[in-house]
């Protein structure tokens, strides 16, 4: 978007004109002048991350301290399980209501392609209203039947299955991009030593972490299924490496390099996520609770960026990639940045409850459990499964369009 183009339009109304104004400060000025004039496109998405960062926080709070207030509550006295599920309850009622927030701005908001309009003018303004609506929203399920939370929940798992999926299409997205970029002409010979150099680096962290797992997770013969995991995705890396590298695909070495490193990140979370009183996790009694905190916190923090970044990635989605972009297109997609926070919060209330209605979580965890485990391991193989294809289907296309008679 040039700033020529917002400076000054003609035949524009003198309320669009301030828009635009303010606009071309933003684009003009440093990063921080997102925030210093007044409401924008840009300025809002770090305000919709803010609102869910404090929508998790507050259905962490209500599921480990609120059983003292949710018991108080008609509605959740026909909670199963009696107590120890209120908070899970209560995880999933300030889930619904954040859902419905953000699918009612998905609703509002999608189709929007050009800036100055109504649609783009709610997305990032109106705060006060929107404010009041979310409160009203999470406060609203406190008084549904517990019938209604029980099919929130189911639904929830769909919602975080396809979070999950639109995260691992943008992942393979970017691998997909820098791979262009390092297998370009213009980056090959000047950047040879950084790619390199940096490929190097994801090998040697990868088989640092796999040792590291097999040191920490292993201890006894008898963790099967821990030594399976890790030796899989030991097979994984070997496997993403050699099929890279195979002379029809020549791909180079620094994106299976950094797609290992996404896959030993899942494989150590999926080990990570199984349940406490399991021998083969190898823990320090006396650091546990401060490393508990520590992990929780950063969880929470690597989710929220998560969803940031895939919110703001809607063209790794668009059928059209080539489509020349206008000056006062939006910077984004705002339909599909609301739709990515609506089922991250879905993602983050199963992460919450372990994936199950009726289990109970500890204080300070998150995303415990053997339903947790087998959805890391899950991802991880469909993570492998997508980046491969993604490095053959050229091949596969190619074959058959020989194959095709003229």
């Amino acid at each position: 978007m040039t700033l020529a183009r917002l400076e000054a339009g003609p035949g524009m109304e003198e309320g669009t004109a301030t828009v635009t104004n303010r606009y071309a400060k933003v684009l003009a000025g440093p990063w921080w002048a997102q925030f210093r004039y007044g409401s924008n496109p840009w300025m809002a998405r770090y305000v919709y991350s803010l609102m869910f960062l404090l929508a998790n926080l507050l259905a962490w709070a209500v599921r480990d301290y609120g059983q003292n207030v949710l018991t108080e509550m008609n509605k959740l006295k026909s909670c199963e399980g009696g107590e120890e599920c209120l908070g899970t309850q209560g995880v999933l009622r300030v889930s619904m209501g954040c859902f419905i927030f953000y699918f009612i701005m998905f609703v509002s908001t999608s189709g929007t392609k050009k800036l100055h309009g109504r649609k783009e003018l709610w997305h990032s303004g109106w705060w006060s209203a929107k404010i009041v609506l979310i409160v009203i929203l999470v406060v609203l399920p406190f008084f549904l039947p517990t019938q209604i939370i029980l099919i929130y929940g189911s639904i929830a798992h769909f919602g975080a299955g396809v979070f999950l999926l639109i995260q691992l299409i943008s992942m393979i997205s970017f691998i997909t991009w820098l791979n262009e970029c390092c297998l370009s002409e213009k980056f090959a010979e000047r950047w040879r030593t950084h790619f390199m150099l940096l490929a190097t680096t994801a090998y040697v962290v990868c088989i640092l972490g796999i040792i590291l797992m097999y040191i920490w997770y292993t201890p006894q013969l008898t963790c099967l299924l821990n030594i399976f995991f890790i030796t899989w995705t030991l097979f994984l890396l070997q496997l993403m490496t050699s099929v890279s590298l195979h002379p029809k695909v020549n791909a180079g070495l620094l994106t299976p390099g950094l797609m290992g490193l996404y896959v030993v990140f899942l494989c150590w979370s999926a080990i990570r996520s199984e349940p406490p009183d399991v021998t083969c996790l190898r823990k320090s009694e006396a650091s546990r609770d401060w490393l508990t905190i520590i992990s929780f916190i950063v969880a929470l923090l690597a989710m929220v960026i998560a969803t940031f970044s895939t919110g703001i990635d809607s063209k790794c989605f668009q059928s059209q990639k080539d489509e020349k972009e206008e000056e006062d297109d939006v910077p984004y997609g705002f339909g599909f940045f609301h739709l990515v926070f609506a089922s991250g919060i879905m993602y983050f209330a199963m992460l919450l409850i372990g994936w199950n209605s009726h289990h109970t979580m500890k204080k300070w965890t998150i995303d415990v459990g053997w339903t947790s485990t087998w959805v890391r391991i899950v991802n991880e193989w469909l993570a492998v499964c997508v980046y491969l294809w993604m490095l053959v289907s050229p091949i596969v296309w190619k074959s058959r369009q020989a194959e095709e008679p003229k």
